[in-house]
Order: C-alpha cells, then structure tokens, then sequence
C-alpha cells in the first residue's frame, strides 16, 4: 500500500452528524446498525490519506476544494489542502446541500 499523503481530521459539525446517525439508528431500536453506518464511514474515509482528491466535487457548490465520498445511504464532504483532509459534513444522500457550506468549510 502507498504511503499516506495526507492525515484526516473530523470537524466538530461532522463529529456532531456521525452522533445524530447513531441517535437516529438507536430511536429506530437498531443501536448496531448506527454503530455500524458509522464505522463503515470512517473507514471508507481512510481512502483520502492516500488519495485525497478520490472524491468528485460536490455538484451543488461547484466549489474545487470541497469534494465528496459517497457510501449510501451517505455523503461525505470534506476539504483538503496540502496535508489534511478534514470531513465537514456527513449527510444522507437524499438532504440537499446547504447553501452557506462552501462559506463554512
């Protein structure tokens, strides 16, 4: 496996939605499935240390540095720059974009 390029951060509104989808999955009497969404998701996040421009742009924002991973029912949003890939945002698939989010990131 290549060496990693870039070290992954979480930010404190994507910290906040991985707890909102274990909260959503425990109301929802399936705790183990939200424990599992969320494991799925950090390591499907791993990818950007070795390459961390995998993700496409996101369509709604057309913004170059914010990018997205896809892992259903989820997207993952992050930005880059030289040596962090820092995840902003993990939304479901079906959410729109807030407007505000290029501003933010």
């Amino acid at each position: 496996m290549s060496e990693p390029r870039c070290r992954i951060e979480f930010a404190q509104s994507a910290r906040d939605d991985l707890r909102d989808v274990i909260d959503w999955y425990a109301a929802q009497e399936a705790p183990q499935v939200g424990t599992r969404m969320v494991l799925e998701i950090v390591d499907r996040v791993r990818q950007l240390t070795i390459f961390p421009d995998s993700g496409k742009v996101v369509a709604e924002l057309d913004t170059p540095w914010l990018r997205e991973l896809e892992h259903p029912p989820f997207r993952i949003v992050y930005r880059r720059d030289e040596t962090v890939v820092t995840v902003v945002r993990v939304w479901r698939s079906e959410r729109p974009m807030e407007p505000g989010l290029a501003r933010n990131a």
